[in-house]
């Protein structure tokens, strides 16, 4: 692991604080997760936005999907 040291709002700080304490947790975990959490988000969203582009690039034709059609019926 390696020490940091950041700049944090005395606001925001304090709601960390309290947390924390609700957790009953080390700051340094609960915004090791915090910035772990983050980071999957963003590459969530990135995902998504690649994934929009690729519609964009080739939409959905009509007929494209109606061989699954049948397949989706639960008897």
């Amino acid at each position: 692991m390696k020490t940091i040291q950041i700049v944090i709002d005395e606001a925001l700080l304090r709601k960390v604080d309290r947390a924390t304490q609700d957790q009953n947790i080390p700051r340094s975990q609960f915004i090791r997760e915090a910035l772990e959490d983050a980071l999957r988000q963003l590459a969530i969203r990135e995902m998504e936005q690649k994934h929009l582009a690729g519609y964009r690039q080739h939409p959905v034709t009509p007929g494209e999907f109606d061989v699954w059609e049948s397949e989706q019926i639960w008897e």
